[in-house]
């Protein structure tokens, strides 16, 4: 009995030992298997410069700027008197809804649901994946977010019932006002039962839902991703409180398409801006196999936290730069193979300064090799949305060969450190003197929330 003890126990301890092997050769081998390519065959975008992605874009590299000042009613009073509002009407380029939503739909359609789902469907007819067999269905997945929920809608609920009583509440209330019905309606239009899922990570929250998605993709969750990020809240009393907060720019209503000037000595704040950007990502053989068009690579995605404040970075940079770090080490690449980082910088005096510090910190003396710039010149800031669009953006810089201008930088600040090339005011080509083109996108969210994602153009 004895020695039948002794040779279990030892049968357990080889068992043991013979798992642990086995546990750490499975671990071995997945890491260095080949990581599964993740590629962008399809952009939807709705913005301050107009519906549609060329449309956009062309205006971007061309100087146009869609900050306007605000005129509408309920904004009286309040510091800030300039946004950056979708346009409206039937010129071509305007959001009409009737052109895109049936009559009745908004009343359980929020505002940037119906921006998302706008732009959804011309970055599905952009990548032309229409799946109509249940397994491809079943491997595509949604990741839209938003930075915040419909406050208008819950304000007017809110005031609803305490005037008008609990049965004049709207039976859709709810599903109008959770950050995840994006995701839902786009899933629910287009029959896509993969991963179904919403971040909601304040001004980053577009960057983590294409990194997010990525990840899926990379990790076999699902063979395509419709993702991105969508806002509208440009409403009094969001801007109420970002004014508060001293956070708006309002020393520019004489020339409102000044307003948002990233870099510049001048900056004041950020210009609250609305809209949406889908990004259709899909695994690199699943592209080609169908023949789409790829404006390019998803080479990596790095995340961080400042661990500092509520709405503002430590000085030093820190959560930015290891941000860009891990993104950097996640698509293997170094530092010197970078050409150009689609910058967070909103044109807050702290926050832009910040970001400097950290792309000094981050690409050493390559920084000054660098092209830099800023799309919310432009466009404004654009909330959970600015990290697609954004990211948008950066790969049509990439496919075609253009890296868009910072606006309205009239003024760099040399000796407070931006010395640095954030391209004022006209677009430049994008050279790479024989290399692959390579850039990095940062988002930075309230909270210290940080993303990075680095795009590559196809090889």
């Amino acid at each position: 009995m004895y020695l039948s003890t002794i040779n279990i126990r030892m049968s357990c301890k080889l068992s043991k030992k013979f798992i642990d092997i086995t546990q750490r050769f499975t671990r071995f081998f997945h890491n260095v298997s080949p990581k599964r390519r993740v590629v962008c065959s399809g952009i939807g975008i709705v913005s301050p410069l107009g519906c549609g992605s060329q449309l956009a874009w062309q205006k971007l590299i061309g100087g146009s700027i869609g900050v306007k000042l605000n005129k509408k009613p309920g904004f009286e009073g309040i510091p800030s008197q300039v946004a950056a509002f979708v346009p409206t009407g039937i010129s071509h380029g305007s959001f009409n809804i009737p052109d895109f939503i049936k009559k009745g739909d908004t009343k359980y359609l929020s505002q940037s649901m119906i921006y998302a789902l706008v732009a959804a469907e011309e970055a599905i007819e952009d990548s032309g994946w229409r799946p109509t067999d249940a397994k491809c269905k079943q491997r595509t997945g949604v990741a839209v977010g938003s930075g915040m929920v419909d406050m208008e809608t819950i304000a007017e609920t809110s005031l609803t019932l305490k005037e008008r009583g609990y049965k004049r509440v709207s039976p859709y209330f709810v599903p109008k006002i959770l950050v995840n019905m994006s995701s839902g309606h786009i899933s629910i239009r287009y029959g896509f039962q993969g991963p179904n899922l919403s971040v909601s990570t304040a001004c980053t929250t577009g960057c983590h839902a294409i990194g997010d998605s990525m990840r899926l993709i990379r990790n076999s969750d699902a063979d395509v991703m419709i993702c991105g990020g969508t806002e509208a809240a440009i409403i009094p009393v969001a801007v109420a409180g970002f004014s508060r907060a001293r956070a708006l720019s309002h020393l520019f209503s004489q020339n409102p398409e000044s307003s948002s000037r990233p870099f510049d000595m001048d900056r004041d704040g950020f210009v609250i801006g609305e809209g949406a950007a889908i990004l259709v990502l899909e695994e690199y053989d699943h592209a080609l196999k169908r023949n789409a068009k790829i404006y390019g690579e998803v080479l990596g995605y790095g995340m961080s936290g400042d661990a500092y404040h509520m709405t503002a970075a430590h000085e030093d940079g820190t959560g930015a730069y290891l941000s860009m770090n891990a993104a950097l080490q996640d698509a293997i690449i170094s530092p010197s193979d970078v050409q150009y980082v689609n910058a967070h910088a909103t044109s807050t005096p702290i926050g832009d300064a910040v970001e400097n510090v950290a792309i000094k910190r981050c690409f050493g003396e390559h920084a000054y090799n660098l092209k830099i710039s800023s799309c919310k010149g432009a466009i404004g800031h654009l909330l959970g949305a600015a990290g697609a669009v954004e990211s948008a953006f950066t790969l049509l810089a990439l496919h075609d060969k253009i890296i868009p201008p910072t606006m309205n930088l009239f003024k760099q600040d040399k000796k407070a450190g931006f010395d640095l090339d954030y391209v004022a005011n006209e677009a430049k080509d994008y050279t790479s003197s024989g290399k692959r083109r390579i850039a990095l996108k940062n988002s930075f969210g309230f909270g210290g929330t940080n993303a990075t994602l680095c795009f590559g153009e196809l090889q």
